[in-house]
């Protein structure tokens, strides 16, 4: 037996893995954009309707501000996504229990840090909102490209 057919194999299991990989960045990188516009237009409406968005300071957080914030932490979670493709025996499940704990700690600064009841409401909806686009979005992709478990 030569050494040529392990390294076939291993460069085998890796491509599939780097294409597994691409799949779900590519499913990602769409359900942030998604995401996005969706927490965007959600704030936009809030503040329409009087929601200033003002946390404790005074500070007004713009909408694209928002919007931006939606983004960062979207990426953030394809990332903590593609670690758990790469190491966990069941990366749809656990990216769920992960995913559904860190929404719960982000309802946290909103209420610490919001000045008045409609500005805390408003984030810990947006909050919900980004979380509902986005967590069930990484975690079909992780169960269509991690396969069966």
């Amino acid at each position: 037996m030569s050494d040529t057919s392990i390294d076939d194999t291993a460069l085998a299991t890796r491509a599939g893995f780097g294409s597994r990989v691409g799949r779900l960045v590519v499913g990602g990188l769409v359900a942030t954009v998604g995401t996005v516009v969706v927490t965007t237009l959600a704030a936009a409406a809030m503040e329409a309707l009087g929601v200033d968005f003002r946390v404790e300071g005074g500070e007004v957080i713009p909408v694209s501000g928002i919007g931006l914030q939606a983004g960062v932490w979207s990426l953030v979670g394809v990332v903590i996504a593609a670690a758990l493709l790469r190491w966990s025996g069941r990366p749809a499940d656990h990216f769920l229990r992960t995913a559904v704990v860190l929404t719960a700690l982000s309802l946290v600064p909103p209420v610490l840090w919001g000045s008045g009841t409609d500005t805390v409401v408003g984030l810990v909806v947006l909050h919900l909102v980004a979380a509902a686009v986005m967590v069930p979005a990484l975690t079909r992709l992780l169960r269509r490209v991690s396969g069966p478990s």
